[in-house]
């Protein structure tokens, strides 16, 4: 009796100890808003403002909207994901300096990865400088128009595939098509080709090991929840836990498939059409080369992350825009029928032919994908990381150095002071006038500056492409198992949809 009263007596002090630590630990970075005055959004104990997030009540897109509208009248405001602060900025002005103007100030994006358990994560997405600029500088010819032009023909043969894929589903099936499905295939093939040099066919063949293993990437899942939330309490405990981005097999697969062709081009000395000619030029130049200083220096391994970093920016952006694009187009007919109509004025003026300058002469197709890159953004919000002090011009308050930023992109786009009725879809939202008459720093679908979207030009080739192919042949409209609006998945911080995005395709005479 007298022994189970000393521990008793133990047992609530420790407790109280271990409660306070505890609870120290959640909250202590909460009162760093409240000291520098700027409006913020009340904190949870260890969970910040994204308590339902974590719990994936709903999508991060709609977490980041109730924070924008909590700040409306403000330039900025102050939030916590988990215990670490993040400033969102939501004035265009600031926005642009961030961005632009003052982008020495904010060159990183401030998103950790730890390389050791996940070196092909080592790309320009997540590289600090001066390593980021130096890799961009080499592969940024690959993307310029002259590039492009070269690249058509192969892009010009998925297109093929993909009208050879939708007339095979709607013989099969005549309630409608996925569209989602469809266009991962034909975005699957285009990037095998062009940054991997393989001709895919994931057409026909679902058992297509770069299609299976494509698509391990950006499958929804509680683990990469998990690692999201972890390296939200400490980057330190994600490098405790080793956790991995995706799965070995995966990171092998796209590792020996990359390294495979690089060595069958050197060994037959063949100088593609693609990307794998820069990538191989950026080995010789940065790997290979014994006179580049150490600090200058890169790997093997860095030069292949770069190429699948490509293939993951890539596959996601195009395909969900084409999807979400063929989806409003069939709920808007009207667009629909004016969008086919220029295509098949331009296509009478250049004897039929859908080539590289037809698709540039699309004025108002490059509308319609605006708007649907407003609506259905392939990154919903962009991060930055302050690498020095930084004081917001005519205000007191001063970023400081290794403060981390968020950038709205969605939020943004649906501020109807800058789009009126933003849940309409319009593409004349972008014609030259009404362009005019927004401040720039509020349409950001690719992001802007210097580390702006490196493929913007080869995804907007890609994704005209298959727009005209479907629309010259087709009208989409709505099937019974259209879902209005789409619903997504609140476990992955793109736009991924719960059960595709199922069409009608009529065939046209």
């Amino acid at each position: 009796m007298y022994l189970s009263c000393i521990t008793d007596w133990w047992i609530t002090p420790c407790l109280i100890v271990v409660v306070t630590i505890v609870y120290y630990f959640s909250t202590s970075t909460f009162k760093k808003w409240e000291k520098l005055n700027v409006p913020y959004s009340k904190p949870f104990p260890l969970f910040g403002n994204i308590f339902n997030l974590a719990l994936c009540k709903y999508h991060p897109l709609v977490f980041y909207k109730n924070i924008y509208n909590e700040f409306s009248g403000h330039k900025y405001g102050g939030l916590y994901q988990m215990r670490t602060p993040y400033l969102m900025v939501r004035d265009p002005e600031l926005i642009n300096n961030v961005l632009i103007k003052d982008f020495s100030s904010f060159t990183e994006r401030g998103l950790y990865k730890n390389l050791d358990a996940n070196p092909l994560s080592n790309n320009m997405f997540y590289m600090k400088n001066p390593q980021w600029k130096i890799i961009r500088s080499k592969l940024t010819p690959g993307f310029t128009s002259g590039k492009l032009k070269l690249m058509y023909d192969l892009i010009r043969e998925c297109g093929d595939e993909l009208m050879k894929n939708i007339n095979d589903d709607l013989i099969k099936n005549n309630n409608g098509v996925d569209v989602a499905d469809i266009i991962e295939k034909y975005s699957t093939n285009v990037i095998g080709i062009c940054a991997f040099g393989l001709k895919l066919d994931t057409i026909n063949d679902d058992k297509c090991e770069f299609r299976k293993y494509s698509k391990e990437i950006f499958k929804p899942s509680l683990k990469k929840v998990f690692g999201q939330v972890c390296l939200m309490i400490n980057p330190v405990l994600v490098k405790a836990l080793k956790l991995k981005d995706f799965p070995k097999e995966v990171t092998d697969f796209f590792y020996n498939v990359f390294k495979e062709t690089v060595l069958y081009r050197e060994e037959n000395k063949i100088n593609g059409k693609d990307w794998v000619y820069f990538f191989i030029q950026a080995r010789n130049d940065l790997v290979l080369n014994t006179n580049l200083p150490e600090h200058e220096k890169f790997t093997e391994e860095q030069i292949i992350a770069n190429a699948i970093g490509i293939f993951e920016a890539g596959f996601q952006t195009v395909s969900s825009t084409i999807s979400h694009c063929i989806y409003e187009l069939a709920l808007n007919k009207f667009i629909q029928d004016k969008l086919r109509q220029e295509i098949h004025l331009k296509l009478s003026n250049n004897n039929g032919q859908i080539n590289y300058e037809l698709l540039m002469d699309l004025n108002y197709l490059d509308m319609v994908i605006a708007e649907t890159l407003r609506m259905y953004p392939p990154i919903i919000a962009l991060f930055r990381k302050a690498i020095q002090s930084y004081r917001v011009p005519n205000d007191s308050l001063i970023i400081e150095n290794g403060q981390k930023i968020i950038i709205p992109v969605h939020a943004l786009h649906f501020d109807s002071k800058y789009y009126p009725d933003p849940n309409k879809f319009i593409p004349e939202r972008f014609s030259t006038e009404e362009k005019a008459k927004r401040p720039s720093g509020v349409y950001l679908p690719f992001g802007d500056g210097p580390r702006m979207c490196i493929g913007k030009r080869f995804a907007e080739l890609e994704m005209k492409l298959a727009i005209v192919e479907i629309l010259t042949k087709f009208e989409v409209l709505p099937s019974e198992k259209t879902v209005i609006p789409v619903n997504y998945f609140n476990n992955v911080f793109t736009l991924v949809p719960k059960n595709g995005i199922w069409l009608k395709f009529k065939k046209i005479n």
